[in-house]
């Protein structure tokens, strides 16, 4: 079996596996969705990070200091 990009194969078939039913508007707002935020998630998988040095030991409990 071949690999699907499309939106219109992937959703229904991974809603099936799970028993989830949805009617066509349901799987309209989940086409848009994927469609709106699928490609700027795509462009942060793509983001190399490589030259970016860690901070080191970072307080996650205050915001970053101002650059």
């Amino acid at each position: 079996m071949e690999a699907s990009d499309s939106t219109d194969d992937f959703i229904p078939a991974a809603l099936a596996a799970f028993g989830v039913e949805a009617d066509e508007i349901e799987l309209a707002v989940m086409r848009a969705a994927q469609e709106t935020f699928w490609p700027p998630i795509l462009e942060l998988l793509a983001l190399d990070t490589g030259a970016v040095t860690a901070e080191p030991a970072p307080d996650l409990s205050q915001a970053p200091p101002p650059r």
